[in-house]
């Protein structure tokens, strides 16, 4: 065998097993861009769902409030305590479509800061009439 035809020969070999190198990544390229969409397809749903039952949580967090009256502690505490009053606000907040709070949620936080604050109050000073001296 010549020269000439060893180094056409590797040449000729070198050349193939770049091209099947060169597929190869090209494969694995088109399995990994398929996986992150998947993931990014799943994310998206997942995050429409968590959206749309938000949404719902609050138009009956709403409801609770605005039609029977309770105040938002109260609607909370009807729920279980699953929700805390500031995920409630929050939750009313997305029902509302312009997405600022009416004045009745503002109240609710309101009420609920100022009963908080004065269980908090009782609860630290040991009561009523704790911490005052008797002569």
């Amino acid at each position: 065998m010549s020269q000439q035809t060893i180094k056409q020969q590797a040449r000729r070999t070198a050349r193939e097993m770049a091209e099947k190198r060169r597929k190869e990544r090209e494969e694995r390229e088109r399995r990994v861009i398929d996986l992150a969409e998947q993931v990014m397809v799943a994310i998206g749903q997942r995050d429409a769902a968590v959206a749309e039952t938000e949404k719902r949580a609050g138009e009956a967090l709403r409801e609770l409030t605005e039609v029977e009256g309770l105040s938002l502690g109260e609607a909370v505490e009807w729920c279980g305590e699953t929700v805390t009053v500031r995920e409630a606000t929050r939750l009313r907040r997305l029902a509302n479509a312009d997405g600022e709070p009416s004045d009745d949620v503002r109240d609710d936080v309101r009420d609920d800061v100022r009963d908080d604050g004065a269980a908090l109050a009782s609860a630290g000073s040991g009561g009523a009439g704790a911490g005052t001296s008797a002569g």
